[in-house]
C-alpha cells in the first residue's frame, strides 16, 4: 500500500529486542504483559493501578509488548492505557450492573452459540484474547481457561447449525476467533462452509490491533478460501491505527474481505466529537468502515467507563454532515436483558401531516418534503422469495399484517381478573377481517 502516515512505535524497554522476534506473533503472545513487575519495566504504575493487579479476582490482565508500547508512559490518562491496565475503580459496583448484562446465556440453545436474531448467530469459539480490554462485554467467561468450549460442545454447536435452517449467517467471535491455533480456525471455517444454508462467515477480532503481525499472507491466503468472509475489528482511539494495523487491513482488503470497526464509547478515551471524527477519518483511510459506536455495556467492571446516552447523540451530530456517510457509524444500546441492538440517531425529522414532512439537516437547516398522494404500495404477499420466521417479526408483522397486537408478557391474565370462560369471551370478537385462521363476519356466531 501506499506509504501511510500512521506512527509505528516501540517502547525503550523492547529496543534490544530483534526485528525478528519482535514481528513475531508468536513472541509476542509469549511475552505479555500481566505483573506489576513487567509493568513497571515499561510504565510507571498509578497507585489504583498497583492496587488494582494486587487484587483478588481480578478479570485477566495480559497486554502485548507492541500494544503497551502505543502508551504514553507520562499520562496516567493516556487513553490507550485506560482501556488495558486495571485500575480500582473496576471493582466498585454500579446501579444495573450485571454478570450478563445482554442475556447472552439466555439466548444460547447450546453451549457457545448465541441465537438472538432470525437468521444470524453469534458463535462463541473461544475465550482467550490477545490483550483484555477492561469493558468486556464477556469477563464472565473471556480470559478463563477453564470456560473455554469443549470439542463436544464445537459439535453441538454444528449439529444445532445444521438443523436450523433459517440461519444463513454466522459470526465467529468469543474471546478473539484469530488467537486460535490457525489448523483449528480452518477447520471451524470448513466445517460451516459444509452446511448448505450458511451463506456470510463473519469474523470479529481486536488482533488486528492487538497483534498486528498475526495477520500474515499465510493467514490471508487461508482465509480467502472461505468467501464471502467479512470481519469486524475494534478500533477506539487514533492513537491506536499505526503503521502495523494499516498494513494489517492492506492484506485483510487485499484478500478481499470487507473491513468494519465497532468501537465502544467510553468515559475519557473517546467521549468526544472531535476525536470521533479524527477515528472514523483515519479508519476510512485505511479501507476500514466504521459500522457501530456502542453505549458501554452494564457490565461488571465497565461503571467508570460510562457516559450518558446523550453523549453518544452528541457524537452522532457533530459526524452526520460533517464527514462522509460511510464514515458515521450507527450508534447503538445493546439493549439490557437481551433486546438486541437498538440504533438510536438524532431527530431529523420535527413533524408531518398526512402529506409533508418538516426535516432538518445538520447545520439546522429546515426544509419541506412533499409526499406522493396517489401511492399504492405494492401487496407485499406477492414477493414469492424469502421471508422473516413467524414469531420474530415484531413491527414488521403488524405492518404486514400478521398479527394484530404485540402484546406484554401476563397481559392476557392480567386483565382476565382472574375470572372464569363464559359465553361472552368468543376469541373471534377481536380478530379483524384477514387476520388469523380463517375469516370471521362480525355478529357471526358460527
Amino acid at each position: 500500500m501506499a506509504n501511510t502516515p500512521f506512527p509505528s512505535r516501540r517502547a525503550p524497554a523492547y529496543a534490544d529486542v530483534p526485528d525478528e522476534q519482535w514481528n513475531n506473533w508468536r513472541w509476542q503472545l509469549s511475552n505479555r504483559i500481566n505483573t506489576v513487575e513487567e509493568f513497571e519495566r515499561v510504565i510507571p504504575l498509578t497507585e489504583s493501578e498497583r492496587k488494582a493487579l494486587s487484587a483478588a479476582k481480578l478479570f485477566r490482565v495480559d497486554i502485548t509488548p507492541y500494544f503497551i508500547s502505543l502508551i504514553n508512559p507520562d499520562d496516567p490518562q493516556d487513553p490507550i492505557r485506560l482501556q488495558v491496565v486495571p485500575t480500582d475503580t473496576e471493582m466498585v459496583p454500579f446501579t444495573s450492573m450485571m454478570e450478563d448484562s445482554l442475556a447472552e446465556d439466555r439466548h444460547s440453545p447450546v453451549p457457545g452459540l448465541v441465537h438472538r436474531y432470525p437468521d444470524r448467530v453469534l458463535m462463541l469459539v473461544t475465550t482467550q484474547c490477545a490483550t483484555y480490554c477492561r469493558y468486556c462485554t464477556r469477563s464472565r467467561i473471556v480470559g478463563d481457561p477453564t470456560a473455554t468450549f469443549s470439542r463436544s460442545e464445537f459439535e453441538m454447536q454444528l449439529e444445532y447449525l445444521k438443523n436450523t435452517p433459517q440461519v444463513r449467517d454466522v459470526l465467529l467471535s468469543g474471546g478473539d476467533p484469530l488467537v486460535l491455533a490457525p489448523k483449528i480456525l480452518e477447520e471451524i471455517l470448513r466445517r460451516l462452509r459444509e452446511i448448505p444454508h450458511i451463506e456470510i462467515v463473519r469474523i470479529g477480532s481486536r488482533v488486528p490491533v492487538f497483534l498486528p503481525m498475526r495477520v500474515t499472507d499465510e493467514l490471508c491466503d487461508m482465509l480467502q478460501k472461505y468467501h464471502p468472509l467479512w470481519m469486524n475489528i475494534h478500533v477506539n482511539h487514533p492513537n491506536e491505527i499505526t503503521a502495523e494495523l494499516a498494513q494489517a487491513c492492506d492484506k485483510l482488503t487485499r484478500a478481499g474481505i470487507p473491513l468494519g470497526n465497532q468501537a465502544v464509547l467510553l468515559k475519557g478515551v473517546n467521549d468526544n466529537v472531535h476525536l470521533q471524527r479524527q477515528l472514523v477519518q483515519d479508519l476510512v483511510r485505511i479501507r476500514v468502515r466504521p459500522y457501530y459506536l456502542y453505549q458501554c455495556d452494564l457490565v461488571e467492571g465497565a461503571g467508570h467507563f460510562r457516559t450518558p446516552v446523550a453523549k453518544g447523540i452528541e457524537i452522532l451530530e457533530g459526524l452526520r454532515g460533517h464527514t462522509s456517510g460511510f464514515a458515521v457509524p450507527m450508534f447503538i444500546v445493546d439493549a439490557p436483558g437481551g433486546g438486541g441492538k437498538i440504533p438510536l440517531m438524532p431527530n431529523y425529522l420535527l413533524t408531518m401531516s398526512d402529506h409533508k414532512l418538516v426535516l432538518r439537516n445538520y447545520e439546522g437547516y429546515i426544509t419541506t418534503y412533499e409526499e406522493p398522494t396517489d401511492y399504492t404500495p405494492r401487496d407485499a404477499a406477492a414477493w414469492t422469495g424469502r421471508r422473516p420466521e413467524p414469531g420474530q417479526t415484531g413491527l414488521t408483522g403488524l405492518l404486514d399484517g400478521d398479527q394484530m397486537v404485540i402484546k406484554p408478557e401476563g397481559f392476557d391474565q392480567l386483565h382476565d381478573r382472574g375470572g372464569m370462560q363464559h359465553r361472552l369471551k368468543d376469541e373471534r370478537k377481536w380478530v379483524p377481517l384477514g387476520i388469523g385462521e380463517g375469516e370471521s363476519t362480525p355478529g357471526n356466531d358460527g
